[in-house]
Order: structure tokens, then sequence, then C-alpha cells
């Protein structure tokens, strides 16, 4: 969408959790999930921890028109079956009809439709399918209309509007003329596509969501580590990377009309995920886990006067580039931070910058605080000509498992069946594992045992291959007093965090 050469980019930011619905939860209420208590999908914060105000529950409260399209809140029990309506939001929020054939046998082979109910890679003739459209076209016309319609009326009330897209998500379904732009034999294997043999086998997930897939499940792929064909590691790569294009293509479509209707200059814009997403690394084909391509996501702020400085309503702000038939040139990167943030200050910084009353740090535990938050609002490192280094230096994320070896509820337990806590740590050098026993009855962790250590040098090993906590030869140091030295450091800032009794 050549929209970033006018942004603010944060690289290093990290989400809570790798599943979407305590990932959208702990941002949409900057609380961690040992605050929301949701480590799963089944649950729903206001009544299992504390009625906590959301990020556009305070919009509205403060007179915005707060609305709601596509996936903002992850549906089901984990938002009260209603998107946290009424809430957080004006309106009902909107959901494309059709979401409902997420499923439908439309996958294409070429120019042919071939008759699978649920593939991964799903490129396809959109006049073939249900409706002759997509989710997220239908949820890029839908916030168009509003826009123009915003425009029209020229009311003095602000707006707050949250648009969700469920691509480059699995079933990697999207307009097949998008895999044109990647050729599949331009296309590789992931650099450590192997299971790195020093992993612990609780941080390893069996990618269960995909081998469910009647792709995947016609490779008769072993269980729990694989290997997918390499064959269909590019195929899988490439759709992702279509995908990727689609969504990209989606977002220029939808702020192109921010110019059409005279509302770029006033109209602030964060761009971010719930979750990332390994293809291939580490053999893993899911999301479930605390690597950094699980737990990293776009992080992308545009503020009128500060991130752009053009005031010329002849110069679009956000022309529409079209990957089909532009010249698409190389432009010079807006300003880049390098600092460790978290999902949890998006909530914060959005709040800052539109200049609503500041919201304070939530004391521990905060379960009766209604309005507070466990982030931090980044305003300073967007407003300053200097990036600053975040005050704590790193970010957090954590995820559950059932057992210390992969099984089939590894990727997604239920709170009943969790019996560990994996809490990482990640700074711009490092990032440091720590695998705990948990009570789902008491939602405590036991810090005095630990299960499993990991810690990768990102310096020397970005890709966090190499746990150089791995279980060594009796007669092989197992790790340098440098190293002895982080992880002492890291396991009392953990503690400090989210407390001995497991609670932030």
């Amino acid at each position: 969408w050549g929209l970033i050469f006018i942004f603010i980019i944060f690289f290093f930011k990290c989400i809570y959790h790798s599943l979407c619905g305590p990932s959208r939860v702990s941002m949409l209420t900057s609380r961690r999930p040992d605050s929301t208590r949701l480590y799963d999908v089944r649950s729903y914060w206001r009544r299992a921890a504390g009625n906590y105000s959301t990020l556009p529950q305070l919009f509205k409260e403060q007179g915005y028109m707060t609305i709601s399209l596509g996936k903002v809140f992850h549906p089901g029990i984990s938002s009260n079956h209603t998107d946290d309506y009424p809430y957080s939001w004006s309106k009902k929020p909107y959901h494309p009809s059709t979401q409902k054939y997420k499923n439908a046998k439309v996958c294409a082979n070429g120019d042919q439709l071939i008759i699978h109910s649920a593939n991964v890679v799903c490129p396809v003739n959109v006049s073939n399918v249900p409706e002759g459209t997509l989710p997220d076209i239908q949820t890029t016309n839908q916030a168009q209309l509003l826009l123009h319609q915003f425009a029209k009326i020229r009311t003095k009330q602000p707006f707050f509007l949250a648009v969700g897209y469920h691509k480059p998500h699995i079933p990697l379904k999207y307009p097949k003329e998008y895999k044109r732009l990647y050729s599949l034999s331009d296309v590789g294997l992931a650099p450590d596509h192997l299971v790195p043999s020093g992993l612990p086998p609780i941080a390893y997930n069996p990618w269960m969501d995909i081998r469910a897939r009647d792709d995947v499940a016609a490779l008769n792929v072993s269980f729990p580590y694989g290997p997918l064909p390499k064959h269909f590691q590019k195929r899988i790569r490439q759709s992702y990377y279509a995908a990727v294009s689609y969504i990209d293509a989606e977002v220029g479509r939808l702020l192109s009309v921010l110019d059409k209707t005279g509302q770029a200059q006033n109209t602030i814009i964060a761009f971010t995920s719930d979750h990332g997403w390994s293809l291939g690394e580490h053999g893993d084909w899911a999301k479930y886990s605390n690597f950094n391509v699980a737990t990293r996501v776009p992080l992308i702020f545009f503020i009128p006067g500060l991130t752009s400085t053009s005031n010329n309503a002849d110069t679009p702000v956000f022309p529409f580039l079209d990957v089909f038939n532009s010249s698409l040139t190389h432009q010079s990167p807006g300003k880049m931070s390098a600092c460790p943030v978290e999902l949890l200050d998006v909530f914060p910084t959005l709040i800052e910058l539109a200049g609503l009353p500041t919201i304070p740090t939530c004391p521990r535990p905060s379960f009766a605080y209604q309005v507070c938050t466990e982030g931090r609002s980044l305003a300073h490192l967007i407003t300053q000509d200097e990036i600053l280094v975040r005050q704590l230096g790193f970010a957090f994320s954590q995820y559950p498992r059932p057992s210390d070896q992969p099984q089939a509820n590894s990727d997604q337990p239920a709170l009943a069946d969790i019996r560990f806590l994996g809490y990482s740590l990640r700074s711009s050098n490092y990032r440091y594992t720590q695998w705990v026993p948990f009570d789902p009855n008491t939602w405590r962790c036991n810090f005095s045992v630990v299960h499993a250590s990991e810690l990768y040098l990102l310096n020397s090993d970005p890709g966090e291959d190499h746990n150089v906590l791995a279980p060594r030869p009796y007669n092989v140091t197992q790790y340098t007093k440098e190293t002895a030295e982080i992880v002492n450091w890291v396991s009392r800032v953990v503690k400090r965090m989210i407390g001995e009794s497991g609670y932030y």
C-alpha cells in the first residue's frame, strides 16, 4: 500500500499470547492474560477476572462513535458472543456475510476447481465463490461506505473505527491473481526448517490446525514433528506471501478513501495484528509458541502533522498503488524504532495521542480496577525527534501447555488442561523462556520449579535456533558465567513482573 514511508514503525512489537482470543483481549484491555484470566477462548474476562474497560469503550465514553468491522474481538464466549457490544461499540459490530463460507469447496488448482472442503492452500477465482466476494473485501467495502457517510454528514462527533481483516490467517483463501506475484521457483524453504536439537519438547507445537486441512491430511505427515514435504512447504509459503499482498491491497483501498473524503489529515491510524505465524521455522507451521515468528507483529502509526508534514490538500496522503499495474519505486522509509514494545502499549498510546485523560498504571493485582493499563504509552517515541529506549528494555509473551511432550491439545489447551506456562522475555539481544508449573484452579504458577528453560543469544542467533541452555554432556560446561548472569537476572525480572503468586 506504499504507506510505511509516512508512518513510524516499531520493529520489535510483541504480543503477549500467540492465540487470537487472549491476544486481542490483552490489547483491547491493556492487561496481560494473568490479569484477564484468559489463556484459551472459553471465558469472558468481565466474568472471569474483572469488569475491565476496553480501548473502544473509553473512546465511546468520551463521546466518540465507536464501530467494529470484521474481526476485532475474537468471536464467541471470549467476547460474550456479542463482540463486547454494547460496552465497547456504539452500534452492533459488522461481520461479512461470506465468512460462513470459510470452508467452501472452491479451492483453485490452476484454472480448475478441485473438491476439497478445507485446504490450507486455497487461491480462488473470486467470481466463483459464494456471493462472488470474500470476507475481507466486504469489510473494506463496508469501511469505505462508512467513511463516505461520515464525510457527507460532516458531524462534529469524532469516530473510532476498528477494521479487522482475517487474512493472512489460515485457510489461505485469497484471489488467485495474487499468487502470480510470487513465482514458486523463487520461493525457498525457511532458513531453519528443521526442529532444533536443543528445543525442549514442551516448547514445540504440533500444528494440529493445519493437519486437519484436507490438503495436509492427504500427505499423511507423521506426528508430532513431521516434516511436511519440501514442495508443499514452498506452496504454503507462496500462498502466505500472496495473502499478505491481498490484505496489503485491501488496506490501501481503505486508506485511499481518507484522501477522497478529506479526512486524511485529521485521522490517527494504528496498524497491527494479534499474532505472527511460523512458515516452517523450527519445523513449525502455526502460531502457538513463544518464538519471535509467532509473537512479533507489525506496529505502525500515522499521526497527522507528526509522521506526515504535508498540508497540501491536492497531494494525496494515501495514494493507492496497484501492484498489478503500478510501477513501484523504492522510497526512503519513515521513522523507525527498534525499542521493544508490547501489544499492551497500543491502548495508552492511542489514548494519549487523542488527547484523552491519561489512564493510570495498574496495581498488582488489578482485578478490582476498571480502568488502568499494564502497558505504557509510546507517544513520546513518536512525538520526539530522537528514539528513546524503552525503560524496561524488553517485552513479555507467554504460552500454556497441557504436558511436557507434544500432544493433540498442545496448541490450544483448555484452561482445565493447562499444566505449564512458558513465560518469555525478549530484549534486543536475547530471548529467555522459563516453563513453570501452573494450577488452573488457582491461576497460580510455581516459580520455584523450572521445568525447562530456553535462552537464545540473538546477536549471533537471530532465528532462535540454538538454545544455549539445552542439556549438555556431563563433561561440558553448560553455559558461561555471562549466560548464568542473564538467566539469574531474567528469572528475577519474571518473578517481579508476574509475581510469586502468579499474578501480574
